[in-house]
């Protein structure tokens, strides 16, 4: 029996936030659209999600205004996927549990896999998103994601997200500029 979508009677914030952001692949999806992921099969290669799962949460997404489907630059072919201000304005809750996972579920004890920077002066942030050197509070577009010291080397059969993602990138900006040549299937854990 599968769960339903909703939370029928409840009239919290939080549980009327959790019918869209709360099922099972949903927050990394976002997570990926903030990297800058913005393709269907990046996303797909990436998260190793099922395809039709993959589908759906994006159409849930995209029918909750967190996501917008637009023509991809360029080739007016293809689509792609990109975070509306009201995606964006969930940067702190995506930040928070990033960071949460990392003090308290981080394999190897090697430190974080990710850093956030500040790419004004390149500081890191601190867990409120503040900049530890310039002590201003950064908005999304200007925060660096950077490999961390526990981020695993990067290896020949890595999909071109994962690859892409052990070099510093500024948030919200695509993380891959043209289509992959081929259609890689293995999914990552970052």
């Amino acid at each position: 029996m599968t769960l339903p979508r909703d939370y029928r009677g409840q009239t919290c914030a939080l549980a009327r936030s959790m019918e869209i952001v709360g099922e099972r692949w949903t927050l990394l999806i976002l997570r990926d659209a903030f990297y800058g992921v913005r393709r269907f099969g990046e996303f797909a290669a990436h998260l190793a999600v099922p395809r039709a799962v993959l589908a759906d949460r994006l159409t849930t997404l995209t029918g909750a205004g967190v996501l917008e489907r637009r023509p991809e630059t360029g080739t007016g072919r293809r689509e792609v996927y990109v975070l509306t201000p009201k995606g964006v304005a969930l940067w702190p809750a995506v930040r928070a549990l990033t960071a949460w996972g990392e003090e308290f579920y981080a394999p190897g004890g090697g430190g974080p896999r990710r850093i956030f920077l500040h790419s004004g002066d390149e500081a890191p942030l601190d867990s409120d998103g503040r900049c530890t050197g310039c002590g201003t509070a950064v908005p999304v577009a200007d925060v660096l994601v950077a490999p961390g010291p526990g981020l695993a080397p990067s290896t020949p059969d890595d999909d071109p997200v994962t690859a892409a993602l052990t070099r510093p990138h500024r948030l919200l900006l695509p993380l891959l500029t043209h289509a992959p040549a081929g259609r890689s299937t293995r999914g990552s854990q970052s």
